[in-house]
């Protein structure tokens, strides 16, 4: 069965930058998403299209392919009680910030006494990233996956 649109795909990958290795799905469970719903970066959902199971590849996408350019404006000050995020904080560290639309990963710029610096654009914007997929599964999406626009993992409805 191809990728195109309303498919549910599963697939593993790794994520490097110049060669070395970012991000690695293989030790977990594979990675699933609705084709065609923006519910992965368009570089990569453009070079899933028309690809089926069991196939593996590797693609190199600029930052607007990937995670975007950084924006400044995405650099603000919060009060340390809205993290989700418990210890010892640093510079450089991702945390996890508790917002109103549920938890929001940042870094940290600047540790204050009561407040942190964070930049909220995501950890890998502004890199140019290579992606290794290796893909898993292919198949239609169900009636409640159409409706709720997304992919659901293993034994139902996960949010």
């Amino acid at each position: 069965m191809l990728i195109e649109k309303d498919k549910v795909v599963s697939f593993h990958f790794k994520v490097l930058e110049n060669g070395e290795l970012l991000e690695n799905s293989g030790d977990g469970e594979p990675m699933l998403y609705m084709h065609g719903r923006n519910g992965l970066i368009s570089g990569l959902e453009s070079e899933l299209t028309g690809k089926k199971s069991g196939e593996s590849f590797s693609v190199t996408l600029e930052p607007k392919d990937a995670y975007g350019i950084p924006l400044e404006s995405s650099q603000q000050r919060i009060s340390k009680k809205h993290l989700a995020t418990k210890g010892k904080l640093q510079v450089g560290m991702v945390v996890d910030i508790n917002t109103t639309e549920g938890l929001r990963q940042a870094t940290i710029i600047k540790v204050g006494k009561f407040n942190v610096d964070v930049d909220t654009n995501h950890p890998f914007a502004g890199k140019t990233l290579t992606f290794e997929v290796d893909i898993v599964d292919v198949r239609d999406a169900t009636a409640e996956e159409l409706t709720h626009g997304h992919a659901h993992g293993a034994g139902g409805h996960q949010h």
